[in-house]
């Protein structure tokens, strides 16, 4: 609510929320990733220096971006997804390989995922074009139209992480869904989805080797962190081993601190604890829910719907995979994974949806 002598008036629950899961993650990520710290780089703090400096580059970058009026970032809006689209290019033929994977780029001392940077550009980038043709959105033709842009990006961050390939597509889908004046037409853009889908996974044979994985992971080396991770949830019980007691952790499952962490929350804070995370995700996705609907316009509900989205798919696609609910996609829970790139730009995103929860004209 606006405050008399405030000059802003942000939305005070999804701040605090913010602000709470930024606080757990820390605390939860130290828990998780200190043997793993003192193993590798004789450092207990190793991964939480580095996490921490990133929260607080993030929650600074947070407090500018709230304070700017979200228009001034229509002219920006184009530029920023054409440079999405570069970066993603770049990683192809010039990123650096971790664990088999080819999703970041160094710039000096600073490696980054551009992946991330392409979720928040599609965010912004969508919400405009969306806003621009909102009269249209009622042909099947023009909610084609509206997805088709989004394509390049997509393949191309999936050629080496479909998760968030399918991360940027679902939120994609919810901004033009949130348009959209008729929802029958996305029954065929979901049969399409699908269809591309089974394609996609046809491609590549360690895709479809994953499924295999996923059905029975006891029978596959590769299905050992998913077992790892399910044993992990499993000795949890109601209230868990204690925050800091986790035996997985000490090197049974591999990189714990990354897409697994829920499992170690599972170990250490039992059913009760994975519970309250869950709650706290669900305050924040409800919050994003209230400002799209009480926002100024159009612009600014869309926004707040491909964050919601985003939060939503990314939440959901990690403790599924954690719980072997889908096969492991690599996914990580945003604020509590280990990942820099991943909290700053998502503190980036909650500044940019603060912006619209600014009822001050």
């Amino acid at each position: 609510m606006e405050r008399p002598g405030k000059k802003y008036a942000f939305d005070d629950t999804l701040l605090a929320v913010v602000l709470i899961l930024a606080g757990i993650g820390l605390v939860i990520l130290y828990s998780t990733s200190a043997y793993n710290g003192r193993v590798k780089f004789h450092d207990s703090l190793y991964y939480l220096k580095k996490q921490g400096f990133a929260t607080l580059l993030g929650l600074a970058g947070m407090a500018v971006v709230a304070r700017i009026d979200y228009h001034r970032w229509v002219p920006l809006a184009v530029p920023g997804y054409l440079v999405a689209i570069l970066l993603s290019v770049a990683v192809m033929f010039f990123g650096d390989e971790y664990n088999g994977s080819k999703r970041w780029l160094s710039l000096g001392p600073v490696s980054f995922q551009p992946s991330e940077f392409a979720k928040v550009a599609v965010i912004l980038f969508l919400a405009c074009i969306v806003s621009r043709n909102v009269k249209k959105m009622g042909h099947f033709g023009a909610v084609i139209l509206m997805m088709l842009p989004v394509i390049p990006i997509a393949a191309l961050v999936g050629a080496s992480n479909l998760s968030t390939a399918l991360i940027i597509l679902g939120i994609s889908a919810v901004i033009i869904f949130t348009a959209s004046p008729r929802y029958s037409q996305f029954i065929w853009m979901a049969a399409a989805g699908i269809s591309f889908m089974a394609v996609f996974l046809a491609l590549e044979s360690y895709r479809l080797e994953r499924l295999a994985i996923w059905r029975n992971p006891e029978q596959y080396e590769k299905g050992y962190q998913t077992l790892q991770g399910l044993y992990a949830i499993g000795s949890g019980g109601l209230f868990g081993r204690g925050l800091g007691n986790s035996v997985q952790k000490l090197g049974f499952l591999p990189e714990a601190q990354n897409d697994m962490i829920f499992s170690i929350i599972c170990e250490e804070l039992g059913l009760v604890g994975a519970s309250v995370i869950i709650i706290l995700f669900l305050i924040l996705i409800w919050r994003f829910f209230v400002i799209a609907t009480k926002a100024k316009d159009l612009l600014g509900a869309l926004i707040a719907s491909g964050a919601m989205g985003h939060m939503m798919i990314q939440v959901i696609l990690n403790i599924a995979v954690v719980t072997n609910t889908i096969p492991n996609t690599g996914i990580t829970l945003p604020f509590i994974s280990y990942g820099g790139t991943s909290v700053v730009f998502l503190l980036l995103e909650m500044g940019l949806v603060l912006s619209v929860s600014n009822l001050v004209e």
